[in-house]
């Protein structure tokens, strides 16, 4: 059988090396429950209230205050893995801006990272990316650092707050 698409791709145990796994003895017991899809870490950032909620194993561990896109700069919204980490990152398209403890989530170059303009958290201030202070990029850094990339899974929802009135335009 191949997938609902047509694509060729054998799904199932249609295989024969699937059908030779599907018989043999399992040596390794499974250890305790967990399931394989759901993300390590769970990074959930809400615009409207400018905060992001960090769950490690589906345990909420960590709130903080962040800072994302100015009207015009706006950060996506949608469901993201992280693609590339670095310690420090300088601005290509931003004056050379640093970029501590980056964690990058789109293929145009949106990332969470550390910023010292704390006094802007809580509120848009950024050219797309999510702002955090220093030392919760560094935690947050390390934790994706540890459970890997692949394991780790960025969402983003809501519009930022506005600051002055605006009319609704399609596509926002």
């Amino acid at each position: 059988a191949t997938s609902p698409e047509g694509s060729g791709t054998p799904t199932g145990s249609s295989s024969p090396s699937a059908r030779a796994q599907d018989a043999a003895p399992e040596a390794n017991p499974p250890s305790a429950p967990q399931e394989s899809a759901a993300p390590t870490i769970l990074v959930v950032i809400d615009k409207p209230t400018q905060e992001m909620k960090v769950f490690i194993d589906g345990v909420e561990r960590y709130t903080w205050e962040v800072s994302t896109g100015l009207r015009g700069y706006d950060t996506p919204s949608g469901k993201y893995t992280a693609r590339s980490m670095n310690e420090i990152w300088y601005s290509k398209q931003w004056d050379d801006a640093p970029m501590p403890h980056a964690i990058f989530f789109t293929k145009k170059g949106h990332a969470v990272h550390g910023t010292t303009e704390i006094k802007h958290l809580g509120k848009p201030a950024s050219h797309g990316c999510v702002r955090l202070a220093p030392e919760n990029a560094g935690i947050l850094f390390a934790l994706v650092k540890e459970k890997g990339l692949e394991n780790t899974e960025i969402v983003l929802s809501g519009d930022a707050p506005k600051t002055e009135a605006k009319v609704a335009s399609a596509g926002t």
